[in-house]
């Protein structure tokens, strides 16, 4: 009798210690998956920027000045061509979905759906915003 004590309170002792173990790796689990989420926001903003740079520098380059002379009239005019970038509504949309993608990985539990739905508002939202500045700067 003494031995079964002895087997029914070793047992309950290794059982606690093995959930004690499995608390810890489901917190570290926690850990590494929040910081895979920070990781993938932070690669989106870094992309984002490089884009904007790109953006900027194609804007610079396709600047060019033109000078043409009218020998009849002896008169110079100068006109600027310039290129057409992405329009508000485009950047728009894309901000937003990558920022509303990345809140809603963060904020759901479940994390690719939230982040689907995120990225669908935030899309909405941007384009939105977008169409509503490039409104203003057609007046």
């Amino acid at each position: 009798m003494k031995a079964l004590y002895f087997l029914l309170i070793a047992a309950v002792v290794v059982s606690c210690q093995n959930q004690g173990k499995m608390e810890i790796q489901k917190a570290k689990q926690v850990t590494v998956d929040s910081m895979k989420v920070e990781m993938e926001k932070q690669r989106v903003i870094d992309s984002m920027q490089v884009e904007m740079a790109k953006i900027q520098e194609t804007k610079i380059e396709t600047q060019k000045e033109v000078i043409v002379v009218n020998q009849q009239a002896a008169a110079t005019t100068t006109t600027t061509t310039k290129k057409k970038g992405w329009s508000g509504t485009a950047k728009g949309a894309v901000i937003g979905a990558g920022v509303g993608a990345a809140t809603g990985a963060i904020i759901s539990k479940k994390k690719v759906q939230g982040a689907i739905i995120g990225g669908i508002a935030g899309a909405g939202v941007g384009a939105g915003t977008g169409a509503i500045i490039d409104g203003r700067k057609k007046e």
